[in-house]
């Protein structure tokens, strides 16, 4: 069954059809849950409930995106949702003007042994605002536009903190000696 059909489906209350469509993302939505929530128990949560949201507003859905992208989107602002019950707040820099300054040699390189999962252990050490938007730049490969809709802050802010959650996780690689030449 084609996946338009699929969702045509779903859209008609078929439960056969939308346990077809959950099972063949609920996995890929638990990892990008995973990614923001630490908690097993609460990312799958997130999931359950990012699923419910997508079948209730599934009328909605009108295939500018593909299906994965609009759930993700969904997985990622229930996300974002649990992280600021638990008071851990995405704070936006008030009031403060920063110009991004481009450092002249911008480039930092790793040693070839680091894998993605370690550099992914080092991001999840970093504080939550810096945090969040690396996740969604580097990982989940949102653009600031998106990353500022997403999180509810400006685009300025959303490259303010990319910048400094980079420069905080080449620190961290570097104490930890992976980045070459230290």
């Amino acid at each position: 069954m084609f996946k338009i059909d699929l969702i045509e489906q779903c859209k008609r209350n078929n439960r056969k059809a939308q346990m077809q469509l959950y099972n063949q993302y609920c996995h890929g939505m638990y990892i990008v849950s995973k990614r923001f929530l630490s908690n097993s128990a609460e990312a799958e949560d997130a999931v359950q409930e990012s699923f419910i949201k997508a079948f209730k507003n599934l009328k909605q859905y009108k295939a500018e995106v593909t299906f994965g992208a609009w759930l993700k989107r969904i997985v990622i602002n229930t996300c974002i949702d649990y992280l600021k019950k638990r008071n851990e707040e995405l704070v936006e820099l008030e009031g403060v003007h920063l110009k991004v300054i481009e450092e002249e040699n911008n480039e930092w390189l790793v040693d070839n042994d680091i894998s993605v999962d370690i550099i992914k252990k080092e991001i999840s050490t970093l504080n939550e605002k810096y945090r969040c938007v690396l996740k969604l730049y580097l990982i989940e490969g949102y653009d600031h536009q998106e990353i500022s809709e997403i999180l509810g802050i400006t685009e300025v802010n959303s490259r303010t903190q990319l910048s400094r959650g980079k420069k905080q996780l080449q620190e961290l690689l570097k104490q930890r000696k992976y980045v070459e030449g230290y």
